[in-house]
């Protein structure tokens, strides 16, 4: 799905994706550590995009 460009709903958008990713975790078992939910914040809020979302994560478990 492509993000609206309008700010207010590109933020909707992003925290309907962040929970959507955190539900699917937890119906998996897993749990959202607080440093990633810290990052999640931060890509809701707009302070950084999808790709260093995913960098912060890989690299967090030692994927990058």
């Amino acid at each position: 799905m492509t993000p609206p460009s309008d700010p207010a709903q590109l933020t909707l958008f992003r925290q309907r994706s962040v929970h959507e990713a955190e539900h699917s975790g937890v119906m998996e078992g897993l749990h959202v550590d607080p440093d990633t939910s810290s990052d999640a914040d931060d890509y809701v809020a707009g302070r950084i995009d999808s790709d260093e979302l995913v960098a912060r994560a890989r690299a967090r478990y030692g994927l990058a």
